[in-house]
């Protein structure tokens, strides 16, 4: 079985530091999110729930 904890992610360039640095000075307003399709309230809630509360539903609905 692969664990992937035990993969090491190799340390950001030079490049990607500096990219990320600017993208953390950018406002909301800056970023294009244009190629990010759109999803529903519906979709958000069902879909990209954190894990913790899906526990707790599931547990609740038993």
């Amino acid at each position: 079985m692969d664990n992937s904890s035990d993969k090491k992610i190799p340390p950001l360039t030079a490049e990607q530091l500096k990219e990320l640095d600017a993208l953390s000075k950018m406002s909301d307003d800056e970023i294009d999110y244009s190629d990010i399709p759109k999803i529903t309230h519906e979709e958000w809630v069902t879909k990209f729930k954190p894990s913790r509360l899906r526990k707790k539903n599931i547990q609740t609905a038993s």
